[in-house]
């Protein structure tokens, strides 16, 4: 495994769109770059790309959780492919065992982690889904943190991340949900 460098990013909302104020939320989100071993290839075995997130997921989760200022209560993950690899590479290293180090380091997690994959090209966004922890159908925290680094994803390249927040969209106003956790 070939990892390039890793992003952090971290967000404190304090007002909404309209500069109304609102309690502070924090997000954040760790993204790292890695090289693809199966860019290029029609390849069926992706187990190798599994094992990406067993290496990164503690390291990545272990500063998001420091980031924080109180306690995860929404978590999310994405991919973005390079032009030479395939839209399954993202699912491979998202889906398999990316959850189990998020969870771990956050103490627990009962709802499917939203996530989102796609090829692109350097400097491409990805939209990284956030959704509570406990309760998928809680709306408030139904939310996306919108990602790039500048000079990836190489062709051969694939960048994969997660992302925790300590609270709801600002002013949310469309649905019921647990509050506060």
């Amino acid at each position: 495994m070939i990892v390039r460098k890793t992003v952090f990013t971290k967000e404190v909302i304090t007002s909404d769109e309209f500069g109304k104020s609102c309690q502070p939320i924090t997000r954040v989100a760790a993204m790292s770059v890695v090289r693809n071993p199966f860019a290029g290839q029609d390849q069926e075995d992706l187990s190798e790309l599994f094992e990406l997130a067993t290496e990164l997921g503690p390291r990545m989760m272990s500063e998001l959780v420091e980031m924080l200022s109180g306690p995860a209560v929404s978590y999310g993950k994405a991919a973005l492919v390079g032009a030479a690899g395939a839209m399954e590479h993202g699912a491979a290293v998202l889906h398999p065992k990316l959850g189990a180090p998020v969870r771990a380091a956050i103490g627990g997690g009962q709802a499917l982690m939203p996530s989102n994959h796609k090829v692109g090209v350097m400097g491409d966004r990805i939209d990284l889904p956030l959704g509570h922890k406990d309760a998928p159908w809680a709306f408030d925290f139904i939310d996306t943190m919108t990602l790039s680094i500048a000079d990836a994803p190489r062709a051969d390249e694939l960048v994969f991340g997660v992302a925790l927040s300590d609270g709801t969209r600002v002013h949310p106003r469309v649905g019921a949900g647990p509050k506060g956790k």
